[in-house]
């Protein structure tokens, strides 16, 4: 989902993780622990907190029950990230271009109410620059739909200008589709192939329309406290449909921006922001700390769970938290969290 977000007070449970290299030993209640309590007062419901870095081992925080360091939870629009990386390595290999029109792989689809796939190209879906409507906008993100609904809700809407930036969950639905065509599998498995198998990921799946988490999980509640546990992931698709764990979103971003995954080329592309005007790269978004440092990532939201998770360039240092519902109570706490985490110490 878009990356930030005015989000309502809500119960939140929150865990954090974090992996990284310091080039001194941290003191003994790093700043960001600081923060998570804030957190917790302010939505009421325990939280928790998991931090790694290479030099110093494993933390883990907790400020209350309600959620384990092991328990797998919905990703969201991080799903974002593993559908950009499949892309760009399909690029990488010569199968498509970035410059390839969606009409190339998608021949008539995207066609009516001024949407034309003969205009838009793969860069443009991977930098949200399509124009093309958000269909959970329509669906409210609670509707499950297959993706030839999805796109055709976003193609009863007129397009917003084309080559401005404009979040849309359309985007990703159509470059799952685009993969399918030229590979032959799903997003789904090529994703486990390039991806999630090659880097160990045990605890990341893409359930398709199994609505129960795997073991263990903690409970997921919607903005009105309705128990949201169970849910059919095709709600979201290729835009959102991930489920994971805090450990594996670490090691995923970690592999990704230290270059495991895709080639030096490739990874610029994928960071390089200008076509989106300096809001988003293709998968991942940049975020400026007030201290200078510049950390990438992406959140994700749906219903029931939110989740964020930022590095250093290079990947040596990550950050992933999430909440049990689908918002953070106070979401400037967010930007609090990043730099507590990620700007210098001074004591």
């Amino acid at each position: 989902m878009p990356p930030l977000r005015t989000l309502s007070a809500l119960p939140v449970c929150l865990v954090l993780l974090a992996l990284g290299s310091a080039a001194s030993s941290p003191p003994t209640a790093p700043p960001t622990d600081a923060v998570l309590p804030l957190l917790v007062t302010r939505g009421g419901a325990p939280a928790a907190a998991l931090l790694a870095r290479e030099e110093t081992g494993t933390r883990y925080v907790e400020s209350g029950p309600g959620i384990a360091r092991a328990q797998h939870f919905r990703a969201g629009s991080i799903t974002k990230t593993f559908i950009a990386t499949v892309v760009l390595q399909l690029a990488a290999e010569h199968r498509l271009k970035l410059s390839d029109t969606v009409e190339q792989h998608l021949p008539g689809l995207v066609r009516g109410a001024g949407n034309d796939g003969r205009a838009l190209t793969l860069r443009a879906l991977l930098t949200h620059t399509s124009g093309l409507y958000d269909f959970t906008a329509d669906t409210g993100g609670v509707v499950p739909v297959a993706p030839l609904q999805a796109v055709r809700i976003a193609l009863t809407h007129p397009p917003a200008d084309p080559g401005r930036y404009s979040y849309s969950n359309t985007n990703y639905v159509l470059l799952g589709l685009v993969v399918k065509q030229v590979t032959g599998r799903s997003y789904a498995a090529e994703a486990e192939r390039r991806v999630i198998a090659p880097l160990g990921l045990t605890g990341t799946s893409f359930p398709g329309s199994r609505t129960a988490l795997p073991s263990p999980h903690g409970r997921a509640y919607a903005a009105d406290g309705t128990d949201v546990t169970e849910l059919d992931p095709r709600v979201a698709g290729a835009a959102g449909e991930l489920v994971t764990t805090l450990a594996d979103l670490d090691r995923f971003y970690a592999a990704l921006l230290g270059g495991r995954l895709l080639p030096p080329h490739w990874l610029r592309e994928m960071l390089d922001t200008r076509t989106a005007h300096g809001s988003y790269g293709m998968g991942l978004y940049p975020v400026k700390l007030p201290c200078g440092t510049t950390v990438w990532g992406h959140n994700g939201r749906i219903t029931g769970s939110y989740v964020r998770t930022a590095a250093t360039a290079g990947g040596r240092r990550v950050l992933t938290f999430r909440v049990n519902t689908t918002a953070m109570a106070d979401p400037g706490l967010e930007s609090r969290l990043l730099a507590a985490e990620f700007c210098p110490r001074t004591s």
